[in-house]
């Protein structure tokens, strides 16, 4: 009886989002407001290593995790954060990650015309998957989420996405960023 309530427990306990109705275990812990953003490694469009508390530490960042740029609903997100990103000035950092390789991430930058948003690559480790709690184990892409992070390195606004092939509320991530800056 009590392996049935251990198994229930865990069961319970493991994170998930759908694709097209389907659903996606998670790995890692769930990233809450007012939790301190997790650091991690990535690789920008240039093959060159990015550590996010280097980069943008000190800067209020708009952190968002996209499957890949290359599907239609990702390219709509990165597009309509790339407008906004324009207005927001220096001290404000928009950050696209995904599991795309960087060769991608360039030429889909270049076509698009992308160039206030910054994309980088988990490819090699899934760092940032894992450390945010936004990577599909069964399918190693990433989840659609947005965060931002304060100029102290604190979480002051998350959104899982729940659904993956539908936008993020747009709305709402804008209006959480205006009262920071």
């Amino acid at each position: 009886m009590e392996e049935n309530n251990e198994k229930t427990a865990k069961e319970a306990s493991k994170r998930t989002v759908t694709m097209k109705g389907r659903p996606m275990t998670l790995a890692g812990e769930e990233i809450k407001v007012g939790m301190p953003a997790p650091d991690f490694k990535v690789v920008d469009n240039d093959m060159l290593p990015m550590k996010f508390s280097r980069t943008y530490g000190g800067k209020v960042a708009v952190v968002i995790s996209v499957p890949s740029l290359d599907t239609p609903v990702c390219d709509l997100e990165t597009r309509r954060f790339n407008k906004e990103a324009e207005a927001l000035g220096p001290d404000v950092g928009v950050l696209v990650v995904s599991m795309d390789l960087p060769f991608a991430q360039k030429r889909w930058c270049g076509a698009a015309g992308v160039k206030a948003v910054r994309t980088f690559s988990d490819y090699q480790k899934a760092d940032f998957g894992k450390s945010w709690g936004v990577l599909i184990k069964d399918l190693r892409l990433l989840a659609r989420a947005v965060y931002i992070v304060d100029k102290d390195g604190l979480v002051k606004y998350a959104q899982l996405v729940p659904e993956v092939a539908q936008e993020p509320n747009y709305d709402e991530v804008l209006t959480a960023l205006k009262a920071l800056v």
